[in-house]
């Protein structure tokens, strides 16, 4: 690739990157100032729900980058990641308000907030061609632990929260009227494969971490 592209390509990835790690950082500023003004994590999502829709949606272009071959992550795996949480906050969550002031929606957006200032300011880092080694440890330990968090007292729990709601409002009929189910069985079956989803995409992580940070370790001995 000519020299030219490749700086276009890095200043491109550079202010995309940028521009998510600041987004996340409001959105986190957006919880913690509500949190304090209200002493209630209830209106997590009235205070962040938009920024959050916002940046999640634009998070697509991540797929397309490892598609057509920017970055080396591949297409599938951002993918996943990208319709399951886009899935979670469009069509469930913003959709029925019932679930907005559940704590769980606290957890979430906090995990997600939290994991994604990380992996973009590292991300951000690497375009600098200076990325610390204390950030590239933070984005590959803090993971085990923001990961789970989100998924589980957070979508899973919500998505299940949701599944009576969605039952009785017969919720996307229309949607689903040419098909032999609803999306209440939909996501019914949502939950039963989002766990072993999410599993591919968090011991890729841990491969990831295994490599990042292990090599660093043997080259330094060397």
């Amino acid at each position: 690739m000519p020299r030219n592209s490749t700086s276009t390509l890095t200043l491109y990835l550079l202010a995309y990157n940028s521009f998510q790690a600041i987004g996340w950082t409001l959105s986190l500023i957006c919880i913690f100032s509500n949190l304090l003004a209200t002493a209630s994590i209830n209106a997590s999502y009235a205070s962040a729900a938009n920024l959050i829709c916002f940046l999640q949606c634009a998070a697509f272009l991540e797929v397309i980058h490892g598609a057509i071959g920017i970055v080396p992550s591949g297409f599938l795996l951002p993918l996943m990641q990208w319709g399951g949480r886009t899935h979670f906050v469009l069509a469930i969550l913003r959709k029925l308000d019932e679930l907005q002031e559940l704590p769980s929606v606290f957890i979430t957006f906090l995990a997600w907030s939290m994991g994604e200032i990380i992996r973009y300011s590292h991300y951000t880092f690497g375009c600098l061609g200076n990325c610390p080694s204390w950030m590239t440890y933070l984005r590959y330990t803090a993971f085990i632990v923001l990961y789970p968090l989100g998924v589980g007292p957070g979508e899973i729990w919500i998505m299940y929260q949701a599944l009576p709601i969605i039952k009785k409002k017969n919720l996307y009929a229309d949607s689903f009227s040419g098909l032999p189910f609803s999306y209440y069985d939909f996501l019914k079956v949502v939950l039963i494969i989002y766990p072993f989803l999410w599993l591919k995409l968090y011991l890729h992580m841990f491969k990831q971490r295994r490599s990042k940070l292990y090599k660093r370790r043997d080259k330094k001995r060397a």
